[in-house]
């Protein structure tokens, strides 16, 4: 029984009980403008310069463990680094890893455009904007930028399987995760999977 305290409810009403049309154009309508959307501004931020001198590196395991605390740090739920079986050649030279970035997703981004379900997306390209920065400040290459199989990737990071369609399955969390832009670096790191 739920106990009515002017216009308070208890217990709190759950997420999937919400019949609000406020809540709905939250999640589902997408801005006027999506030039000015957090996401879009984000992904026309300059990346900055690479520090000319390169800092000192412990081993591609240990570079790679200290990689990913700080991705965990920044809010990613998954990391994991995936080798780049072709590496791809950006700029003239090559980038040989991946650092892959996993975010829960209550709401599916592709579905969800509007700006409540456009969080997960805002989390991820904070946790890929900052990161990259960081592998920059070390002295190596890093750009994080959409990848098409960026969810391929993940799944070679050993951050999950992938199902019939094609998306990224965890075993922590389902279904229900965004796959963050992917970071090609040249940092040397132990690749995951």
């Amino acid at each position: 029984m739920a106990l009515r305290l002017g216009p308070l409810t208890l217990p709190w009403p759950r997420a999937d009980d919400r019949d609000d049309p406020y809540w709905d154009f939250f999640i589902h309508t997408p801005p006027r403008d999506p030039a000015n959307s957090v996401t879009q501004i984000i992904r026309r931020a300059p990346e900055g310069a690479i520090n000319p001198a390169r800092a000192d590196i412990h081993t591609p395991e240990i570079t790679a463990s200290h990689i990913k605390e700080l991705a965990r740090f920044l809010g990613a739920d998954l990391v994991g680094v995936a080798r780049l079986d072709a590496p791809d050649a950006a700029d003239g030279e090559a980038y040989p890893f991946a650092v892959v970035s996993v975010v829960r997703a209550e709401h599916d981004p592709r579905a969800a455009a509007g700006l409540g379900g456009q969080v997960p997306v805002q989390n991820a390209l904070y946790v890929t904007f900052v990161l990259s920065a960081y592998i920059r400040e070390l002295g190596y290459r890093a750009t994080a930028a959409p990848h098409p199989d960026a969810e391929r990737l993940a799944a070679a990071a050993g951050l999950g399987t992938l199902d019939a369609a094609g998306r990224l399955v965890t075993t922590q969390y389902g279904p229900r995760v965004y796959v963050a832009d992917v970071i090609r670096t040249d940092l040397p790191l132990a690749a995951d999977g």
